[in-house]
C-alpha cells in the first residue's frame, strides 16, 4: 500500500472512531419503560427509608405541596417537555432544613428538600431549579450517566425488581448524589430556560439561584463538582436574552408565605 493510501486509511479510521465515541455518549441503552421502572423502584426505596429521607407529610402541608406541584405543572405545560406524557412527574418534599438539594430520578420522580425551598428568595429561583431537575429526567441524563458507573445489567435488575437489596441501595445512593457531567449540567441549564420561557416565571430563574449560591457559605450537594457557578449564570442569562420570553408575574410575598409554613 502506498503512503498516500495508508495515510488516508488512518485518517478515515480516526474519523470513524471519533464519531463512534461521540455517538455512544449520546445513546441511551434504556427504554422509556426501563426509566419508569427504575424510577418506581427508587421511589419505593425512598418511601421505606424514612430515617434517611424523611418525607414531609402531605397532611398538614397541603399548601406547600400545592405550591411546589403548581410550579412543576406550569413547567410541564410549557409545551417544551418532550416526555411530559411518558413519565409520572411525581413530586415529593424531603423534610431536611439543613440540606440545600433537589434531585430527579429516571421516570420523573422529583425530590426537593425543605432546606432549599427556605433558602431561595423567589418562586422564579425555585422554578429555575425545578426546570433544571425536570430537564435531567426529560433528557434521561441519569440512566445515561449511571450506565457507565453500574453497568446495564445492574440497572435493569433494579428496574425489574430482581436485584439484591444491596444493589438497590447502591443505585439509590448513586441517584441521590449523582454528579452529572459538565455537558449534562449545561444542557439542563439551557433546557430550564426553554421550559420557563412560556410560563409566568423568569426564564433566567436558575441564574438567580446560582447568584444566591455564590453569596452563600454552603454549597448544595448537587453542585459539588461545579463549585463556581459564575459561568453558568452567564450562560443562562445569555440563553434567556436570546429569546422573547414573558416577564415574570410571580409574587415574592406568596413565596415568603409558603416558606413560613415550613417549620
Amino acid at each position: 500500500m502506498n503512503t498516500k493510501k495508508f495515510s488516508f486509511l488512518l485518517l478515515l479510521i480516526a474519523a470513524l472512531t471519533s464519531w463512534h465515541c461521540k455517538t455512544l455518549k449520546k445513546i441511551n441503552l434504556f427504554s422509556i419503560e426501563d426509566d419508569k421502572k427504575l424510577g418506581l423502584q427508587v421511589s419505593n426505596q425512598i418511601q421505606s427509608a424514612s430515617s434517611e429521607y424523611p418525607l414531609l407529610p402531605e397532611r398538614g402541608n397541603e399548601e406547600v405541596y400545592r405550591y411546589i406541584r403548581n410550579i412543576t405543572n406550569n413547567i410541564l405545560n410549557s409545551g417544551n417537555v418532550k416526555h411530559k406524557d411518558d413519565f409520572v412527574w411525581q413530586v415529593k418534599i424531603i423534610d431536611d432544613p439543613e440540606t440545600l438539594n433537589a434531585f430527579a430520578t429516571p421516570g420523573g420522580y422529583i425530590y426537593v428538600y425543605t432546606g432549599l425551598i427556605k433558602f431561595l428568595d423567589t418562586e422564579d429561583q425555585l422554578a429555575g431549579v425545578m426546570g433544571h431537575e425536570i430537564a435531567h429526567a426529560d433528557l434521561r441524563h441519569s440512566t445515561r450517566q449511571m450506565t457507565s458507573s453500574y453497568g446495564v445489567s445492574t440497572l435493569l435488575a433494579v428496574a425489574t425488581g430482581s436485584a439484591e437489596s444491596g444493589a438497590v441501595q447502591q443505585v439509590l445512593s448513586g441517584l441521590t448524589s449523582l454528579k452529572f457531567s459538565r455537558n449534562h449540567e449545561t444542557e439542563a441549564d439551557t433546557y430550564s430556560v426553554n421550559y420557563l420561557c412560556n410560563t409566568k416565571y423568569d426564564s433566567a430563574g436558575a441564574a438567580g439561584f446560582f447568584k444566591k449560591i455564590e453569596g452563600s457559605s454552603s454549597t448544595p450537594q448537587f453542585l459539588s463538582t461545579h463549585p463556581n457557578p459564575s459561568n453558568r449564570v452567564e450562560n443562562i442569562e445569555k440563553q434567556a436574552a436570546a429569546k422573547t420570553c414573558r416577564p415574570s408575574t410571580t409574587s415574592v410575598s406568596e413565596h415568603n408565605r409558603i416558606k413560613a409554613l415550613i417549620r
